[in-house]
């Protein structure tokens, strides 16, 4: 005998309004006729226990919010630096505050993590400002990633990855994803943000949205590295010129740690057609064309409209030729930090906690724990 679920109807409504989804997909999803959803969420009939815990896992909300009297308040945890045309953006996405909370998740538990071995603050963690002198920033990190002159000769995968590598070893977990909560079908919405830092002295975090193109994630990377010595925290849209001022800082400081003003300026050639300053000035820097365009945007070499149609370019370029998910523990990797996965690794190994709560935290299969340790120390 089936069991009617006394669910809300209004909360129905909410969460799949919540979700993005019209009743359409969710009458897909549920199999059942597109009457049937409005019939729920108009309060004329009501789904069994099966369908309302169907329901619950295709808008993504715990069952339990169903049987609430009013939805629960529905916010970003963090700062909200984006603009879209100097003004504020529609209200962030599920898929994005997912991935948010998620995050913090993994941060709180790094935290205590760390004070359990008794870790000191990191010093560079806010130690500017955004009134600080720009050079004295870059110098700054720099110094704090263990960048060399031998970074000048590398590839730009390779730079990307000593960077992040840099960062990580200076204590920084940098995670990387296109999609929420690890779920190929939610994907992230580049439109809607690139990524975002949360500033804490103990265990800083970085987040870059992998949906965009490759060659514009460096630029957040260092953008949001730049949020973390100026202990800022917030969610970033990787900014138009016009952004407010720690944002057009951070872009400033990002800028100049990638393609330094002096230098740059020294060798673009006005005289022949702007795009024909990125290949030498690519090979110069050893950055994508796609940075240097962006610095030629902020330096006023190019305007906007030329430097977002480039852009759209390469990212709709990379869209096209964008592949499957790729090797399973290189992404694992990539999306919680490394520092951090072996950091659960090495307490699950030593039973400080279960397998099955570390693959949880981790979004690693239980028995696959094993494996992953191995790649991440291979």
């Amino acid at each position: 005998m089936t069991q009617t679920a006394f669910i809300n109807p209004q909360i129905l409504s909410w969460s799949r309004q919540r979700a993005g989804l019209s009743e359409v997909q969710v009458a897909k999803g549920m199999t059942v006729k597109l009457e049937r959803v409005a019939e729920w969420e108009g309060g004329h009939s009501l789904p069994t226990f099966n369908q309302a815990q169907k329901w619950a896992a295709i808008v993504h909300v715990p069952f339990g919010f169903l049987f609430l009297k009013t939805p629960p308040q529905d916010h970003l945890p963090l700062p909200d630096l984006r603009t879209v045309g100097g003004a504020l953006p529609d209200k962030p996405s599920l898929n994005l505050m997912d991935t948010v909370r998620d995050v913090l998740r993994k941060q709180d538990w790094y935290l205590e993590y760390l004070q359990d071995h008794e870790r000191s603050p990191l010093p560079f963690v806010g130690s500017f400002s955004s009134r600080s002198p720009i050079k004295d920033v870059v110098a700054d990190i720099r110094r704090v990633l263990g960048v060399t002159d031998a970074f000048a000769r590398m590839g730009h995968e390779d730079y990307v990855r000593a960077l992040v590598s840099g960062a990580e070893d200076a204590g920084i977990l940098v995670m990387r994803s296109g999609v929420a909560l690890g779920n190929t079908h939610r994907k992230l919405d580049v439109s809607e943000f690139r990524g975002f830092a949360i500033s804490n002295a103990m265990a800083p975090v970085v987040f870059i949205n992998s949906a965009d193109a490759p060659a514009a994630r460096l630029f957040t990377l260092m953008h949001e590295l730049a949020h973390i010595w100026i202990g800022s925290t917030g969610v970033s849209d990787g900014g138009s010129p016009g952004a407010r001022q720690e944002e057009a800082f951070c872009n400033a400081v990002a800028g100049e740690f990638l393609a330094p003003e002096l230098v740059f300026r020294a060798h673009w050639s006005s005289e022949v057609y702007w795009e024909e300053n990125l290949a030498p000035l690519t090979a110069l820097f050893h950055v994508s064309a796609l940075v240097i365009a962006r610095r030629a945007r902020d330096l006023g070499y190019i305007n906007s409209d030329q430097y977002g149609a480039y852009y759209r370019r390469i990212l709709q370029a990379y869209r096209d030729k964008e592949g499957s998910g790729g090797d399973y523990y290189r992404t694992a990797a990539v999306r919680n930090s490394t520092r951090l996965s072996k950091a659960v690794l090495a307490e699950a190994q030593s039973g400080r906690i279960l397998l099955r709560d570390a693959g949880k935290l981790l979004g690693v299969q239980p028995a696959k724990l094993k494996a992953y340790g191995m790649k991440l120390s291979a």
